[in-house]
């Protein structure tokens, strides 16, 4: 699979790409947004690594133009361990992320769960829940009869409610399911996707689709009407 690996650290390019090829990855680089841009659009990557900050255009104004036209998994590396910044890049679309400094095995573990989730063998049966239904196989979510676009990370998580819609899903459960048991991936992480597949839900017309219970988990409401 092809990993397109964007930083303008020619070191740390380096050091990430033997370690993405020695895992078996084909890896395209870009020292820049607009690069990576062009990478992106040329050379169709499975996975894109994309630092924040970035000379010219930003990781957070990359991210953007690609999710106009792309749903490819994006994960981020920045340097700065700040919580409004983190969301924010999730808000944006990014699936995942890692803060420098890291170790290159961590940042393969994380690409490979990330690629194992979005490429893996997509289940054929289609699935509904009142007016929504959606399609693994073509990774098409409709609500009424509308496409909603929903990243490989959001549709799985709504996957994961529309299938037991009767049960209360704890947040251990809703990560472990999502990322895999043994993810890092954080409460925030979640929460950050939570709001913004309620975001998209609510701007096709199902506002408070998914519901919070208090102390106990997440769960999506009965949406017939």
């Amino acid at each position: 699979m092809k990993i397109l690996l964007v930083d303008d650290d020619p070191g740390l390019r380096d050091l990430v790409g033997l370690a993405l090829e020695r895992a078996g990855f084909r890896v395209v680089t870009a020292s820049d947004g607009q690069i990576a841009l062009t990478h992106a659009a040329r050379e169709t990557p499975d996975l894109i690594v994309l630092d924040i900050g970035l000379p010219e255009l930003d990781g957070f104004e990359v991210c953007r133009r690609i999710r106009t036209r792309s749903e490819v998994p994006i994960l981020f590396l920045t340097a700065r361990d700040d919580e409004i910044d983190l969301i924010l890049g999730l808000e944006m679309g990014a699936d995942d992320y890692v803060t420098k400094p890291f170790s290159p095995r961590e940042l393969v573990a994380r690409v490979r769960a990330i690629l194992k989730r979005t490429s893996g063998p997509r289940p054929t049966f289609v699935m509904s829940h009142g007016r929504i239904t959606l399609d693994p196989g073509a990774h098409i979510c409709r609500l009424d009869g509308q496409s909603i676009p929903l990243t490989a990370t959001e549709f799985t998580l709504l996957a994961a409610l529309v299938e037991r819609p009767s049960q209360i899903h704890s947040r251990a459960q809703l990560i472990g399911t999502v990322w895999g048991t043994s993810s890092q991936v954080s409460d925030r992480t979640l929460d950050s996707h939570l709001r913004n597949l309620r975001g998209k839900l609510a701007q096709a017309g199902c506002a408070n689709a998914i519901e919070t219970v208090h102390g106990v988990g997440i769960r999506i409401q009965d949406i017939t009407a």
